[in-house]
Formats: C-alpha cells, structure tokens, sequence
C-alpha cells in the first residue's frame, strides 16, 4: 500500500497529506518508576487495551510525562495491533503503542477520529516486525486524504453520528440478547463442571463410578503409564532410524512429565464444592508438555503445508476456509504435527476475549500444521476427554483463571505453557465425562445456535458502519454546497498560522538569548 486512499473528486475537496491538517506525536513510554495509580501526573496510555468505544479508561498515571496528546486528539494504535483509534477528553501522556493526531485549525476532533475510522481496515495488516507488528512515524506522516471543505467536514460528522446512533440502538439490543444467552450458557456449564448435570446419571450408573481418591490415584498411574508408553515409541522409532542409516532427523524424544505442584487449602477454598467423585487438579497432570507453533512466515499462495490461525480457531472447532501456509521439511513437520483429538488454543491476542479460545482437531485437520500464537495441548486421553476439555475452558471457572494470568497493560495478553498447566480444573470419571459432554450438546445446542445468529448479525453491523464511513469521505453521505468554502482555503490559513506560530518562536527565542547576554 502507498500511504494513500483513492483519490476522489467532489467539489472543493482537495487532496492533502496528514500533517498538512494535524500535528502528529508519536508515543514514548516514560520509566515505569514514573508510573502510578494514585492520580499524580497526567493520565497514561500505553495502547489499544485501554481503548473503549470512543475514549480509553484511566488505569495508570504517569508523574513525568514524556510525549503529550492534547484534548481531542485522536489517538491511534500504532503497535499490535495496528489502526484502532480513541478519542481523548483530557490532556494526556502516550506510551510508544500510541500515536496522538492533533487537528488543525477549526478541524472539529471528530472528523479526524472519523476518517481514521474509515480507513483502519486498510491499515491494519499494513504494520511490519516479527515480534509486534507496527507502522512507522513516517508511515502515519505518508497517508494521504482528500479534504472536504470545514462546513462539509461539520455535516459528515452530524450525519455519521446520526446514523451510527440508530446502529448502535441495534448493535446494543443484540448485545443484550447475546449476554443473556451467555449467562444461561456459563449457568449451564456452571452446573455441567460441579457434577449437578450429571446428578441422575451417576444415580442410574453407581457401578461405574469412583470416589476422588480412587481418580486421583488412577490419574497419577496413567501419567506415568502413558510416558512410559511414549518412551517406548521412541526408542523404537530411533532403532528404525538407525537402521536406515541414521537417514533424516532422529526422532524426537518425548520430554519427561515435568512435576506439577499441589492445590493449596487457599486455592480450593474460594472455588465451588464438586460433587462426590470429582476432583480439582492441576491441568499438568491430564496433559502432555503444551506445544508452541511455528513462527515460520505463511502466505495464502503457498505451495506446501497448510498452517492453521487464530482465525481458524472457530467455535471450538477448526474452519479451514482461511487457510495460510508455507514449505516445511519432515523435521519441522514432526515438531508441529496434529492429532486428532489435539485441543488448539489461543495463547497470545490484543484482546483478552480470544486468548484461551479452542477447538479440537478432527481427523482431517491431521494434514496441518499449526502456528506460533496457538498452542498445542494433548490430552490423556484415559484420564481427559478432549471434548470435556474444549468446553470446561470456555466456563467461566477457567476464563476467569486464563483472563487473569493472561492479562496486560502493554497491548498483547499471553499465557504460557506453564501458566496453562498450572490451571485449575475440576475432573470427574471418563464415562461421567461422556455423559458431561453429552448432555452439554443436549441443553446448549439451541443456545449456541442463536448467538451464531446474532454474531452474524453483528458483523454484518460492523460492516455497515464501515460503508457508512466509507461514503462519508468518498463525498457521498451528505449534500455538498457550493458557497462552502474550499478545502485548499482552509489548508493555506492552517499553512499560514503554523508560519506564524514558527515566527513568533523564532522571536521569542531571539529575544531570550539577548536578555540572557
């Protein structure tokens, strides 16, 4: 992309780079021994996790601000991810995720934030580095726009606001549908992973049940057993490798159980009594090592191995549709191989939402790989089911665990392998797990179909607010008129103040320096 949107040609508009009608401060995070809570300094944002639907929410204050955002600036994510934009209410300090766009002249604040609006979509993927994607200073000073003149700027701002005030009467009415079905939904899985959806079942199946000492007891054997069983595999599969003349990479070897600590009196204490049988352990001791994914670049025009994203990851299942991919040698393919029954999760996102979503892999999903922000956990699957697993992590009981120990200021929430293993989760006996599964399909499966529903609907709002803004700066929202006065008018007088401004500075510092001689 050129640092352009199409060039457009309605009357008195004119075609302008950014810092001809702003001023554009790029963020720089002050030493954190300037930070604080209690108010002392100016506000500080760091990025686009303190952004809300039009200004961001005050979590942090810093005593010797660096970089300054005026009162309404727009302010625009620069750093992973790249294009969201707030409005600022109040003078404030910027971290190096921000950028903070001040209008010129009578430039009203939320044409600026409006126009950034338009054009996030084009600028969201447009950002490099292999760590945190990231647009430049001077990429933000290349965008270009055509300017509508002040009086059209004022109606496109009223009518965008008109519009998207109606929009958002529906977009919140489907929202608060979503939220009820989402507490019928974790009230649900609430009962689902205490034991009480299955309360009839282990009446009808006493035979088939155990007590939580005898689960426990049996959870320690099997991961014993099961490494033991892998360790085998192994050296098999090196005497093969042997064999054929050391040919290829030498089999992996499986890496030894790592110890998992025990639940402590005060972490059990504030989580919900279980039923008789079940038992709340360490998610370490049901899984194998987590397994990170690749970080080898993917394109959709690939010739090779097919790797799956956090855009794959759908509903707990995989939906192949936008596939991206790359060449991998068998080495690489052994290290980021697929199961069936293998639970991808989200490990690392901007939004606190995604991380910790799953899906399991089916048989066909066997044939990709998978990339760097998922991350691979494989069950034993004598002791775990995958399907219980996929939905005892989307209950509230284990988001609120992942959301707080994946949570950041910095813009990116990660949780990592040890912080997953060390989760806490409540198991039951395998047959009383097909039965947990089972009778979550039963009650869940109208519900999960109706937020289906609205999901839909909301994106198709989202992409209605995006025409709308679309047309606004394309010039076909509102009337023009003719007695407007030109947009190259109002850049000569924001020319000719900025000059001004200069002179003046220039003067003073003149002045200064002979009173100082």
């Amino acid at each position: 992309m050129t640092n352009r949107v199409e060039n457009i040609d309605p009357k008195g508009w004119q075609r302008c780079g950014l810092p001809e009608f702003t001023r554009i401060v790029m963020g720089q995070s002050p030493s954190s021994a300037t930070y604080n809570r209690n108010g002392e300094g100016l506000p500080f944002f760091q990025g686009k996790a303190e952004f809300s639907d039009l200004s961001p929410t005050i979590n942090l204050y810093c005593s010797q601000p660096s970089k300054i955002a005026k009162q309404g600036a727009t302010l625009l994510s620069v750093r992973a991810p790249v294009g969201p934009t707030n409005l600022v209410q109040y003078e404030c300090c910027i971290g190096r995720g921000l950028a903070a766009l001040h209008p010129c002249g009578e430039i009203e604040p939320k044409f600026l934030l409006y126009l950034f609006r338009s054009i996030e979509p084009e600028i969201s993927g447009k950002g490099t580095g292999s760590t945190f994607k990231a647009i430049t200073k001077g990429f933000v000073e290349g965008l270009e726009f055509d300017l509508p003149p002040l009086p059209e700027q004022a109606r496109i701002v009223a009518k965008i606001d008109e519009l998207f005030s109606e929009l958002d009467k529906g977009i919140e009415s489907l929202k608060t549908a979503r939220r009820q079905l989402e507490v019928y939904r974790q009230s649900v899985l609430k009962h689902a992973f205490e034991g009480d959806l299955t309360a009839q079942w282990r009446a009808e199946n006493k035979d088939k049940l155990e007590t939580n000492e005898q689960l426990l007891a049996r959870i320690k054997r099997e991961r014993a057993a099961r490494y033991q069983r892998q360790f085998k595999q192994w050296k098999a599969a090196v005497e093969e490798w042997k064999k054929g003349g050391e040919s290829g990479k030498k089999p992996l070897k499986p890496p030894k159980p790592k110890d998992v600590s025990r639940l402590s009196l005060d972490e059990t204490k504030s989580i919900p009594t279980l039923a008789e049988g079940w038992s709340y352990l360490r998610l370490g001791l049901v899984i194998d090592e987590p397994k990170y994914g690749t970080a080898k670049k993917c394109n959709y025009n690939f010739e090779g191995t097919g790797v799956l994203r956090i855009p794959n990851v759908i509903s707990g299942a995989i939906d192949a549709s936008d596939l991206k991919g790359a060449h991998f040698d068998e080495n690489e393919k052994q290290i980021y191989a697929l199961k069936a029954g293998d639970v991808l999760l989200v490990r690392s996102n901007g939004s606190i939402a995604i991380v910790g979503k799953c899906a399991v892999i089916s048989k066909t999903d066997e044939r990709y790989l998978f990339a760097g922000y998922l991350i691979r956990l494989r069950s034993n699957p004598e002791v775990l089911l995958s399907d219980y697993l996929v939905r005892l992590l989307s209950s509230h009981l284990l988001r609120t665990q992942i959301e707080y120990k994946a949570k950041s200021t910095s813009g990116v929430n990660n949780i990592n392998s040890s912080e997953i293993q060390s989760l806490i989760v409540p198991l039951c006996s395998l047959n009383e797990q097909e039965a947990v599964v089972e009778r979550l399909s039963n009650n869940l499966s109208a519900t999960n179909a109706a937020v289906a529903e609205i999901d839909a609907h909301l994106l198709k709002a989202e992409v209605l607010r995006q025409s709308i803004l679309k047309k606004a700066f394309a010039g076909k929202l509102v009337a023009q008129d003719p007695n407007d006065e030109p947009a190259s008018v109002l850049l000569k007088r924001i020319r000719a103040e900025r000059e001004k401004a200069a002179k003046n500075s220039r003067t003073r510092k003149t002045k200064k320096r002979k009173t100082t001689a």
